[in-house]
């Protein structure tokens, strides 16, 4: 059996693009950008929360896990989802229902209902990013995938950026939930006019099989169990899973090092993780050259090693201008190595490329949470250094690991 061919429930990858348009492309990134700022509004914020709520920062930490945990779980249902009623439609449903949960967060009376209400945003977020890598996936052939997702990193990472800095500048200004309530009103925009321009060049007319059966949870347990008996695909997804505890794990903490370690307010620690994003932005833009030098197994290699060189830097500089650098260097490291292994998930399962997407970014935000709750743990006793340093390691073997097991572009190009 083929996985996802049970109930053919599929957005027809194979079939002719539902849309070539530019502009779908930078509506999605915009929706795509939203949701990232949702994802690291709340980095700079877990000093302040843990003043305001009396609470450990590693307490306060609930809000960034509580958004990972939903983020993850919910790919299990947009996969699908997206793959039978299409991922436009989708994208454009969770980016509204992001507006209603971020006003929620905004408003939330107690620490309890932050958690809770953030805990829904990420359930809502999760039907947007890997969707949209998806319909990628769908439209663009292999040998321009990548150009075309370093574009879409490009929203993705200056949302992260946009995010972080001002989660901290509202924190000290404004007070935090006025970021909040602004990310509300951001979304409300972002999909009202995904969904004008959708409407005008007919992009949420229905994709699936005219006799497709109707959706069976027994129907996609099989399917999913046909993709996890790929070889491919359990490499691909524990990788990512490993990736996600090491990298984003650590990532959450990076403010609370520069604050506490350093003496940085809550606005410059924001300021600071702005340059993460912008090391994100420089391997965007020359993507396709490195990648062309390099190839994505050196890709993944050099990332790797600029993604340890800067935890070592943030656990251990002696001045904060070493750990501005680190924090820079671990940006464009981290994109380097996550870049090349979301171009090997659009490919891992053309035939069911919407599921397998949400998969990898299941466990990508499974693992993300994990590593929150090990740091978490970690920061309340004073550890950070030496968990920075841990993961350092650990991202060094992974990158050597993912540069001798990753698919030479030229033979899944040809098997595309």
């Amino acid at each position: 059996m083929r996985p996802g061919a049970s109930g053919r429930a599929r957005a027809g990858p194979q079939s002719a693009p539902m849309t070539s348009s530019p502009t779908m492309l930078r509506l999605i990134g915009l929706a795509a950008f939203c949701s990232m700022v949702s994802m690291r509004v709340c980095d700079p914020m877990l000093v302040a929360l843990s003043l305001e709520y009396r609470i450990t920062t590693g307490d306060a930490s609930a809000v960034i896990a509580s958004f990972a945990v939903a983020y993850g779980v919910l790919q299990l249902v947009y996969g699908p989802l997206g793959d039978r009623v299409g991922k436009v439609r989708v994208i454009i449903g969770a980016t509204a229902a992001c507006a209603l949960f971020s006003a929620m967060t905004a408003l939330a009376p107690s620490f309890s209902l932050l958690v809770a209400a953030r805990a829904a945003m990420g359930a809502a977020a999760a039907g947007i990013i890997p969707l949209s890598m998806a319909w990628i996936g769908d439209q663009v052939a292999y040998g321009q995938r990548q150009e075309t997702l370093a574009r879409l990193m490009v929203a993705t990472v200056t949302g992260m950026m946009a995010g972080q800095w001002f989660g901290g500048f509202a924190t000290e200004t404004l007070g935090w939930r006025s970021a909040l309530a602004a990310l509300a009103l951001l979304f409300a925009v972002a999909a009202a006019l995904l969904l004008r321009h959708a409407r005008a060049i007919g992009a949420l007319r229905t994709q699936v099989d005219g006799d497709a059966a109707p959706f069976s949870l027994a129907a996609y347990l099989a399917g999913t169990a046909a993709l996890l008996r790929l070889p491919r695909v359990r490499w691909v997804l524990t990788v990512v899973a490993v990736e996600g505890a090491l990298a984003f794990g650590t990532l959450a903490f990076v403010p609370a090092r520069m604050v506490d370690g350093f003496g940085l307010s809550a606005s410059a620690a924001g300021g600071v993780m702005v340059l993460y994003g912008v090391g994100g932005l420089i391997y965007s833009v020359f993507a396709r050259r490195w990648l062309a030098w390099m190839g994505e197994q050196g890709l993944a290699l050099a990332g790797a090693g600029l993604i340890a060189a800067g935890m070592l830097a943030l656990a251990w500089a002696p001045a904060v201008g070493w750990a501005v650098l680190g924090c820079f260097l671990a940006g464009v490291g981290f994109y380097m190595l996550h870049n090349t292994l979301q171009v090997q998930a659009t490919q891992m399962a053309p035939q069911a490329r919407g599921t397998a997407v949400t998969l990898f970014a299941c466990l990508l935000f499974l693992g993300q949470s994990t590593g929150v709750l090990i740091v978490a743990f970690s920061v309340d006793r004073g550890w950070l250094p030496p968990v920075f340093s841990a993961a350092a390691l650990g991202i060094l073997v992974l990158g050597f690991l993912v540069s001798r097991r990753v698919q030479a572009r030229g033979a899944v190009a040809a098997g595309a």
